[in-house]
């Protein structure tokens, strides 16, 4: 792990960027105290399409006018 101070880190953002993306951390102190730390971001697998499939069933009138009490209360007329 590295430790750089805050004027360091402004200098070099750009380089400490690059070493995180590589895996590295960078803390960064202020007086020798740590105060924040760079890390990197976790990597997630690719996303597939219809994961989700199954867990919701869309009704059929999923699309249909609100009744007319509902329409009242979503624009606001109450």
């Amino acid at each position: 792990m590295t430790e750089v101070g805050v004027h360091e880190a402004k200098s070099t953002l750009s380089e400490l960027l690059r070493r995180v993306a590589t895996g590295e951390e960078v803390t960064i102190t202020r007086g020798g105290e740590p105060v924040a730390m760079i890390v990197p971001v976790p990597r997630r697998g690719p996303r597939r399409f219809g994961a989700d499939e199954g867990l919701f069933d869309v009704p059929e009138d999923f699309d249909e006018p609100l009744p007319v009490d509902l329409q009242r209360y979503f624009d606001g007329d109450e």
